[in-house]
């Protein structure tokens, strides 16, 4: 009786057994990126995970069971789980229905371009069909990038596919359309579009949506990306006897990091002037103490032992924002300026804008106000300052945009600026946020041109953030100038988990400052160090005596951000190849003050109030105790190492890749969100390719 009551626990059990099945796969965007965050629950159950940041998930369900899968801007997916145990999705992009979008331009009469043009459209405001169908059709194709509907009923718009370009007999992939569509007629001997039947039936599947077939005047057009660096010089070593001072401007931007990553997940080579270091840094979180006294900030300091170098230290300085929730952040009067030229028509570019605007929409509260500049040919007003709780007209604006036309970016920029200016919020957020490639080629359009013009802008008291989004043709060079100009942050997205970053889980840094004209400078004492380099801020170097001077712009600070500045020293008595020697001084005693032989260094700080004036200035003493590495230290030098290899540094004293996995896996940490998984994973991937590539 007991052997049978065994095996009939024993066979239930199996049957219970054979009825589960553990499912496993990946979830990527419509462009085939991983999507981490993805919820995805057995349907009619609680029982349900999340993708992590590789996109990938695993879940025990039932055969027979059905999975949901759900993400914001997302159109959910639901899949039977049959015999298959690794499922593989694609979530596709949620097209919400259209409302009326209407186009108003500042001009007082009409200025046609031959790629687009602005109207100001006066008629009978009847809300009868007929006069909304009249005015509809006076409106359809004015405007480059806006798409007008039918009617303000259910109707849904039809999105706009990309042909198949053929150029001299090489089929172009997508994401360098934007670059034949900039070829120059004069190169162009033919030119000949083929409907989608003809194209499909010659070129396959990926002329589905019709071709462009162009013949060049050459004959043997190769693609050749045009992006734009501005140029870095890598800081060398100075002496404290000439040098006892480093100053600089905080930078806050991250648009470095992501740019990067979209390079080696692409396997192309990075651009040397691509990397900037201080801005890998600071793409990551770091556990830096809230401030507690009245300055909107906490300053941090560590010294630790080199990880690449036995002969020198690391100092580590570290800045963390005051952290505000959205709740207590002031009324947002916000201007979105959205380039919908023709460079914009790649699903990295325009598409992904809209989706990633759309994660930022939803977060908008009733106080807040939206309004909706576009440029191509020309600029125009698509959406007059809009409530925040008014979500649904928003993104229909957003939505009814395509893109077409040259790039007319300084007339977007000053109209953007004419409507904040006009809608200034009193003691509020007033922010114009420019989301474009870069590629101005109408009116204003050099760096020299867009800093001039920034500069005066930021009088008004609008801040300015700055998005880069796409390939080929991004000027990050241009862009990177605007946000510094502007008093405002610079990030590139090149994914919607960086959108979800920026707009999600630093909705308040990117959208509010809390400190403007946010200077360091660090005096070392000569009695403890002989030599300083400061790692990476190329681009953010001041004069000495632009720290006093409050005329001087600088970086700023937002709610919760952090800022990170990394220097190498080498200690009095220490012998290095780095260490230069100089002549010695006539009329200069370099003698040090032996008042001060336990100071390692001294860090003052000077910032403004956002609607300030004037600078404030604290100071913060170092002494030359050295610790062993914080996590977040041994990561932040992690970063910084492999961001040196990245610019082919002559620092890194022969350090590999492997060593940056090391140091990086050592400092991972909590890793809440899998950021720094992700960079190990990265710098795994460049390490692998060189093996295969020496292989």
């Amino acid at each position: 009786m007991k052997n049978a009551t065994f095996l009939f626990f024993l066979l239930s059990s199996m049957l219970l057994s054979s009825q589960q099945v553990k499912i496993s796969g990946t979830v990527s965007d419509y462009a085939g990126n991983p999507m981490p965050g993805v919820n995805v629950i057995v349907k009619g159950t609680t029982n349900g995970t999340q993708t992590d940041f590789d996109g990938h998930y695993a879940i025990t369900v039932s055969e027979g069971a059905e999975l949901t899968f759900s993400y914001i801007g997302c159109k959910n997916m639901i899949v039977k789980i049959r015999d298959s145990v690794v499922v593989n999705v694609s979530l596709e992009e949620d097209h919400e229905a259209l409302e009326e979008v209407v186009v108003v331009g500042y001009a007082t009469s009409k200025r046609s371009f031959s790629t687009g043009s602005v109207t100001r459209v006066r008629g009978n405001r009847t809300r009868n069909r007929n006069s909304q169908n009249n005015m509809n059709s006076i409106l359809q194709g004015r405007v480059s990038g806006v798409a007008i509907s039918g009617t303000i009923s259910q109707e849904k718009k039809r999105k706009v596919k990309s042909p198949l370009y053929i150029v001299d007999g090489i089929a172009i992939k997508k994401q360098y359309n934007s670059i034949v569509q900039s070829l120059k007629s004069e190169d162009i001997d033919s030119r000949k579009e083929l409907k989608a039947f003809e194209a499909k039936n010659l070129y396959g599947r990926n002329a589905k949506h019709g071709c462009i077939v162009i013949q060049t005047v050459k004959g043997n057009y190769v693609i050749e990306e045009d992006e734009n660096y501005a140029q870095i010089t890598e800081n060398q070593f100075q002496n404290v006897g000439v040098n006892p001072l480093s100053t600089f401007s905080i930078d806050v931007d991250k648009a470095a990091y992501s740019n990067i990553r979209r390079f080696i997940n692409n396997g192309k080579e990075v651009p040397v002037d691509a990397v900037k270091i201080e801005e890998m840094i600071n793409y990551f979180d770091y556990d830096y103490p809230q401030p507690t006294n009245e300055h909107p900030f906490s300053v941090n300091t560590e010294v630790a032992q080199t990880p690449w170098n036995v002969n020198t230290k690391l100092v580590r300085i570290g800045l963390q924002g005051k952290e505000y929730l959205n709740e207590e952040l002031p009324a947002s009067n916000l201007t979105f300026l959205i380039d919908v030229s023709g460079s914009m028509s790649s699903d990295n570019k325009l598409p992904l804008l809209k989706s990633a605007f759309k994660l930022l929409v939803k977060q908008l509260r009733e106080k807040d106000r939206v309004s909706i500049v576009v440029y191509a040919g020309a600029a125009g007003v698509v959406l007059e300052p809009t409530s925040g709780n008014n979500k649904e007209k928003i993104m229909s604006a957003l939505n009814n945009l395509e893109a077409g036309g040259s790039t007319a970016g300084g007339e977007g920029i000053q109209l953007a600026y004419k409507l904040a200016e006009k809608h200034f919020k009193k003691n509020g957020n007033n922010r114009v946020i420019l989301a474009t490639d870069g590629d101005f080629n109408v009116g204003l359009s050099s760096d020299k041109d867009m800093e001039d013009l920034i500069t005066e802008k930021r009088e008004s008291g609008v801040f300015l953030s700055v998005l880069g989004f796409g390939m080929g043709n991004y000027m990050d060079s241009k862009l990177e100038t605007l946000a510094d100009k502007g008093n405002g942050n610079h990030g590139y997205i090149d994914t919607m988990q960086e959108a979800q970053k920026l707009f999600g889980k630093e909705f308040g840094g990117t959208l509010f400052t809390i400190a403007k004209d946010v200077k360091l400078q660090v005096e070392f004492n000569p009695a403890k160090v002989k030599s300083y380099r400061l790692i990476g801020y190329e681009n953010r170097l001041l004069a000495d005596e632009d720290f006093i001077d409050d005329t001087k712009d600088a970086g700023e600070l937002g709610s919760g951000h952090k800022v990170t500045a990394l220097y190498e020293i080498i200690e009095v008595g220490v012998t290095s190849e780095y260490n230069k020697e100089i002549p010695k001084l006539k009329y200069t005693n370099a003698t040090s003050n032996t008042g001060f032989s336990d100071e390692l260094f001294t860090v003052k700080f000077r910032y403004k109030k956002p609607d300030g004036n004037k600078s404030i200035e604290l100071v913060h003493v170092q002494n030359s105790n050295t610790q062993e590495m914080s996590k977040d230290f041994q990561f932040s030098a992690a970063v910084a190492l492999f961001g040196q290899q990245l610019r082919k540094s002559a620092f890194i004293n022969k350090a590999s890749f492997n060593d940056v996995i090391v140091l990086a896996e050592n400092g991972r940490g909590e890793d809440k969100n899998g950021y720094r998984a992700e960079f190990i994973r990265l710098v795994k991937s460049i390490d692998e390719k060189l093996v295969t590539d020496n292989y």
